[in-house]
């Protein structure tokens, strides 16, 4: 009975119920597009660091965990291999450079990624081959990059860096392309820690013939030790260090948090406002129709006949208008630049709209209660 008077209702006022699904259609594409920029822009800025191979990241101490600031030597890396529960330790260098074209595209700025081939740290290649040769000039590049730049394994790409004041340029052949692994927003490529300690700008030129500082060290964990034993361990035999496993190490990146908690706040605001505009809307449908409530409870209907009716019609709407946006949005992903940092994934699409039609009977509980309070004679002006 409760789902045949809802549905009855919509279908004879067709035209306003579908009008207050757009409304709804429209906050749901806000919703989302707040979703996915927040989804976008969290990756952006932890995508290599989440992807790594291994459970732990060295860093030096007292730098707040921030890999740019990060300095650590060849003996640092020696110490870590013999601590009990390591199975494995490798370098990252990190750097900046930009990657120039000859046919006039516009140069990319790129994050210049030095690892030691075969060693936890690096981008396993879904096409071509992975790093091997320590000396050679071949990269592993971020798939971001490959799309972007329509690059494919076998072709030969140049780095500008800058060395002291000059601007120098180096040819890398493409011998790899990875998944995304973008670092600070910017794609990365992947070469040798030698030929990163060559390339890489630096104050003064000829740099490369002093010792390589890493950036950061990972490492990769024995099958069944413990994480948070195995820091320990580490942090007490090794000064000057500090260890973190890797979602502690991206959440400390500049900005992260920050970017996070505003964008989770409008968020929130947005499910407030609709809210309010759904609680609104029937609350004001609710007044509109009470001397027809009014019959329906004279006529011996009950209250929660009448409460549940008017929690399937908002259910209904809310739902249609969920769908429509979320649809709507998806469409207009599609149609965006590939550099806008949007991403939806399915749990965070899902979680927003389950969000999103939870707050309709959340708006309309107003409606329901004075759907159920209503007095039949006086709905009907009978009363004295």
């Amino acid at each position: 009975m409760s789902l045949y008077l809802s549905f009855k209702e919509i279908l004879r006022y067709k035209g306003r119920f579908f009008l207050f699904s757009l409304v709804i259609a429209l906050i749901t594409i806000l919703v989302l597009f707040i979703s996915g920029l927040a989804e976008g822009l969290a990756n952006a800025n932890r995508e290599y660091l989440s992807k790594l191979d291994g459970e732990l990241l060295v860093f030096q101490s007292n730098v707040k965990l921030s890999t740019l600031s990060s300095r650590l030597d060849s003996s640092t890396l020696q110490k870590v291999k013999r601590i009990p529960g390591v199975a494995d330790v490798g370098p990252v260098g990190l750097s900046s450079a930009t990657l120039v074209f000859e046919d006039n595209r516009e140069d990319v700025d790129i994050s210049l990624i030095g690892v030691e081939p075969e060693k936890p740290g690096g981008a396993p290649a879904r096409e071509g081959s992975n790093l091997r040769l320590k000396s050679a000039n071949e990269t592993v590049i971020d798939g971001n990059l490959a799309r972007s730049s329509d690059l494919e394994v076998g072709d030969t790409i140049t780095v500008k860096s800058i060395q002291g004041t000059e601007e120098e340029y180096y040819d890398l052949e493409v011998i790899g392309i990875s998944d995304g692994r973008q670092y600070f927003f910017q794609p990365s490529i992947f070469v040798s820690m030698e030929v990163w300690e060559k390339i890489r700008s630096q104050a003064a030129a000829g740099g490369e013939n002093n010792p390589i500082a890493y950036n950061i060290l990972v490492s990769r964990l024995q099958p069944g030790a413990d994480p948070e034993a195995v820091a320990s361990e580490i942090e007490s035999q090794i000064d000057d260090i500090e260890v973190s496993d890797i979602e502690t190490a991206y959440k400390a990146t500049p900005g992260y948090a920050a970017q996070q908690s505003t964008l989770n706040t409008q968020r929130g605001f947005t499910l407030l406002i609709g809210i309010l505009v759904i609680g609104g809307f029937f609350q004001i449908q609710t007044l509109q129709k009470i001397p027809n409530i009014g019959m329906l409870k004279a006529i011996g209907t009950g209250n929660l006949t009448v409460g549940m009716a008017v929690v399937m019609q908002i259910l209904m709407v809310t739902v249609f208008g969920v769908v429509l946006g979320t649809l709507a949005t998806l469409g207009l992903a599609a149609l965006m630049p590939a550099g806008i940092p949007i991403l939806f994934t399915p749990l965070t699409t899902l979680a927003a709209m389950l969000s999103l039609t939870i707050i309709g009977p959340l708006g309309g509980l107003l409606s329901v209660y004075l759907a159920v309070k209503v007095e039949p004679l006086m709905a009907l002006g009978l009363s004295q």
